[in-house]
């Protein structure tokens, strides 16, 4: 619902100025990839703190796993070792 109101307001804005015959403040293209740059610099730490914790995670899990299948003796064996 947000899309459609910013996108409403926009339109006004956009007409609003076509009526006072004013030119927008910045050029549409520039003031467009300004735009995308703050949502994608916006996403962006996200996005890498969840890889850099997602293969921290994933190389724990794997030591543990080790760490693990080393201290449990293999099926059938016995505590003398054989």
């Amino acid at each position: 619902m947000g899309y459609v109101i910013s996108l409403g307001v926009g339109f006004a804005v956009g007409l609003l100025y076509w009526l006072l015959k004013v030119q927008s403040p910045a050029p549409p293209l520039i003031a467009l990839a300004g735009l995308l740059g703050m949502v994608l610099g916006e996403h962006a730490i996200p996005v890498v703190k969840a890889q850099l914790f997602a293969q921290t995670s994933t190389v724990q899990i794997a030591e543990q796993t080790k760490r693990a299948a080393v201290e449990r003796p293999a099926p059938g064996a016995t505590k003398e070792g054989g």
